[in-house]
């Protein structure tokens, strides 16, 4: 098996990844940047088919070109964790074994889905998930789209549609309207974010709303949704809901770094280290922040793991936008009507097909697996485990190797040790 050499590696190539892998490219280590989409950007700046990259990816891939000792390897998926400063990477249909003497961690985060009934219907999507089949091509033009849940995404995810011509039927936010009026007033602050709400508008946003029930016969038809109270159905063709993002700590978990019990994120210290010697994380795997935040602190992280003094304005700017960051859970909160949990009879697990009912019939998580399947599928729990969370109050499922559906030959080839260098 092939094993590539490096000073530092960085898996995750959106706003946190790619300003760390800019910086330690920059001092002259050599850099791997590991990420399984076909091409950096993250979720954030996602490429695609009719989708050209954002100014900020477009400066980093113009300004990184010339750097001969970075390694940018997309479309690669991390197997597992072996353990020796090792990583077993799938990329291009073959396993690799990435040596590195320094690790950061940039695994962003994934989507919040909480099932309601007929949420398996095809049309029902998350909201970033929504965003993400548009930029990859997927036409939405003439669709009636409701997009719902909570936080900034919703709106990013309604511009989206809109300038692909789809038709935004409402946007649905379930927190109440004094708490995003608050939120809004507090923009203020950051003139940026403000402007950026300004352009994105509020055409058709409700607050104090969530989804009930999806209707339709082979795909979604109609959406009923609960405003203060009151029910209504709206005729839809897409419905696009998401509750905010968690961290991504899969792979922080299996290299045993330690995991905040609050919001799920990986622990870090001042300088973006974990409790893992020679791993660092930053961005969204650390704590929700946005890009800004994630990007400073992939700056900080790479300023670290080269055993550098970090410059004192990254230190602040950080901290400005570790405030935000704070602002945004308080006003989005999920709360009692987002929280509520649906008929028994409700898929929770849709890979496995168990119900919440099945589910809420055991003690905990392990109990629900053993006897269930619930969260064996190929989701591995990612999205069952996170409502199991929401609604049963139980501590959020952790994965296992490997990681991501990878080939037989990869998971033959992960309990053979190599010293033959890459060729």
């Amino acid at each position: 098996m092939n094993v590539e050499r490096v000073d530092i590696a960085i898996v995750g190539a959106g706003p946190a990844g790619t300003s760390a892998a800019r910086i330690a490219a920059r001092a002259g280590a050599r850099v791997a940047l590991v990420d399984d989409n076909p091409r950096a950007g993250g979720q954030i700046w996602r490429q695609g088919p009719n989708v050209a990259p954002a100014a900020p990816l477009r400066r980093w891939l113009d300004e990184t070109r010339s750097h001969a000792n970075l390694i940018v390897m997309s479309a690669a998926k991390v197997a597992a964790a072996p353990g020796d400063k090792r990583l077993l990477l799938e990329r291009e249909g073959a396993p690799l074994v990435l040596a590195y003497s320094k690790l950061i961690l940039a695994t962003g985060a994934r989507e919040r889905f909480l099932p309601f009934e007929g949420w398996t219907l095809p049309g029902v999507t998350g909201a970033g998930g929504l965003q993400a089949l548009v930029k990859g091509g997927m036409p939405v033009r003439g669709e009636r789209i409701v997009v719902a849940g909570s936080g900034p995404l919703l709106l990013a995810a309604a511009d989206t549609a809109r300038r692909h011509a789809g038709r935004v039927v409402a946007v649905l936010e379930q927190a109440p309207r004094a708490r995003v009026a608050r939120f809004v007033a507090l923009l203020a602050l950051t003139p940026g974010k403000l402007a950026q709400a300004v352009r994105l508008g509020v055409a058709g946003y409700r607050t104090d709303s969530v989804v009930v029930k999806a209707h339709g016969k082979g795909r979604v038809e109609a959406v009923t949704v609960r405003t203060r109270g009151r029910d209504e159905t709206l005729e839809v063709d897409r419905i696009a809901c998401g509750y905010g993002l968690v961290p991504n700590t899969t792979l922080a978990l299996a290299l045993g770094c330690r995991i905040d019990e609050r919001d799920g994120a990986i622990r870090v210290d001042d300088a973006q280290r974990t409790s893992q010697e020679a791993v660092f994380a930053a961005g969204e795997c650390t704590g929700i922040g946005g890009m800004e935040l994630a990007s400073v602190e992939g700056a900080i992280a790479a300023h670290a793991a080269l055993g550098v003094v970090i410059d004192a304005r990254l230190v602040r700017e950080r901290d400005r936008w570790r405030a935000f960051a704070r602002r945004v859970a308080r006003a989005f909160e999920l709360g009692v009507d987002a929280r509520a949990m649906p008929s028994p009879d409700t898929l929770l697990c849709r890979c496995e097909d168990v119900s919440i009912g099945d589910v809420a019939a055991h003690a905990d998580w392990r109990d629900a697996k053993l006897h269930t399947r619930c969260g064996m599928g190929p989701c591995q729990g990612r999205v069952c485990g996170e409502a199991a969370s929401v609604y049963f109050g139980w501590p959020r499922a952790a994965g296992r190797p490997p990681m991501a559906p990878v080939r037989i030959d990869t998971l033959i080839e992960a309990g053979r040790r190599t010293e033959t260098p890459a060729s």
